[in-house]
């Protein structure tokens, strides 16, 4: 089978570095891919937004089997231009994608579906907005309706932080994703992700994971991708996983059936529990990163099987298989981030870095010049291990962290802090 992976980050080189172990794959590209990616497969310059242009790409490359990365093109609609074409594909359509591209859109289907979220209002006017939160009070949650790359969200505190998150997305700076906003009541307990494979009819959960937001230590400072994730979320036990399908996942995928839009690929639940009881935070309609980098590790090669029967409507005859084990991957950050930050920075080292099925160093914003790896992002290395325990995956991690050589480079010591205090 010829595989085509469309990303560049730290997602796409844990699904490429799964993908690869299955005997199923007979060639791997990843398009555009990084620095580390290139390490294990054929990485091709594409414009992975450019709906005929992936169409050519896979006609004159022999590809059987699609696996869309991240959120944009999925809303841009490759996927549906891909199966138009009869290529088979892992992601849904964009009509389902709005599920993600559109907070509005998500909070109407779970109005339908009744399943449980934070109450909220929509918005196009900031000064109707600014007088909801002033009606609500505070602690507030604001979100720019549409794609801001999961920097578009505030948890205001204050009243007057809410307010000044209007003044921002009305005023442009998350682009058109700010141009509506929906307002929601501030959620109390424990967030953790849930991610589960649809194909449209049947839904197959493949695990947990827990990431970390804020870039300082202690759940400080600015909102981030994320710093560093573990997983399974020891919060999202087996009852409340089972509450979760029947309350909120399976009640949604009825909800877009019944509107045309089946939804297949994987669904990202992100959910707040409290006192046992999951409400949805909201959706997305890829793999999270850095929580990707964690769920490979734990489920390897078999990855691309759940992914294959996915898009071929036959989960149903699957299920994952689970070690009995952790992971926890630690984000390197270049200085600054998620503020402004310098590119180009040389990362030595990573040769120091055992990789094998219990260590990986996944690249996220990397690039080569002149035989050296540099840093070309935000979020630049995920540094991940498996352990027996979530504290023997969290030295090993922290062990390759110490071996690599990148002072203009940084990471949260505290990842798993939850789950290890």
């Amino acid at each position: 089978m010829n595989i085509l992976i469309l990303g560049s980050g730290g997602r796409e080189h844990a699904l490429a570095w799964a993908v690869m172990q299955n005997p199923k794959c007979d060639k791997l590209i990843v398009a555009p891919g990084n620095a580390g990616i290139a390490q294990i497969a054929e990485c091709a310059t594409l414009d992975i937004e450019d709906r005929a242009a992936v169409v050519n790409f896979c006609d004159g490359n022999a590809i059987d089997f699609v696996i869309i990365g991240p959120e944009a093109p999925l809303a841009k609609g490759v996927g549906d231009r891909l199966r138009d074409a009869g290529l088979l594909v892992f992601g849904p359509s964009e009509a389902a994608a709005k599920l993600e591209a559109s907070k509005s859109f998500t909070k109407e289907v779970c109005d339908a579906a009744q399943a449980p979220t934070a109450g909220y209002g929509h918005f196009t006017d900031a000064e109707a907005a600014k007088a909801h939160i002033r009606a609500q009070g505070a602690p507030i949650v604001v979100k720019a309706d549409g794609l801001a790359a999961g920097k578009g969200v505030i948890v205001a505190e204050t009243e007057d932080q809410a307010l000044e998150a209007i003044d921002d997305m009305f005023g442009g700076a998350f682009g058109g994703a700010g141009a509506e906003v929906v307002i929601e009541e501030f959620m109390e307990g424990e967030e953790a992700s849930f991610f589960i494979l649809c194909d449209g009819t049947d839904a197959l959960p493949i695990g947990t994971a827990q990431d970390h937001k804020r870039v300082g230590e202690g759940d400080t400072g600015p909102n981030t991708g994320g710093m560093g994730a573990y997983s399974p979320a020891p919060v999202l036990t087996d009852d409340v996983a089972a509450k979760a399908m029947d309350e909120i996942i399976r009640p949604t995928l009825r909800v877009m059936a019944e509107r045309g839009t089946p939804y297949q690929g994987v669904l990202y639940a992100g959910l707040m529990i409290k006192d046992g009881q999951p409400r949805l935070v909201e959706y997305n309609v890829r793999f999270g990163d850095p929580e990707c980098q964690v769920l490979m590790m734990r489920l390897g090669a078999q990855a691309l099987d759940l992914m294959q029967a996915a898009a071929e409507g036959r989960l149903s005859e699957v299920k994952a298989q689970w070690a009995e084990d952790h992971a926890m991957t630690v984000v390197m950050a270049a200085q600054g981030y998620p503020g402004s930050y310098e590119k180009g920075s040389v990362i030595k080292g990573l040769d120091d870095c055992l990789e094998d099925s219990f260590n990986m160093v996944f690249h996220a914003g990397t690039g080569e010049k002149d035989g050296q790896i540099t840093a070309t992002g935000g979020r630049v290395l995920n540094v991940t291990a498996r352990g027996a325990t979530l504290q023997e995956a969290r030295d090993r991690a922290y062990s390759m962290v110490d071996k690599i050589d990148w002072p203009q480079g940084f990471c949260r010591r505290d990842i798993g802090w939850r789950a290890l205090k």
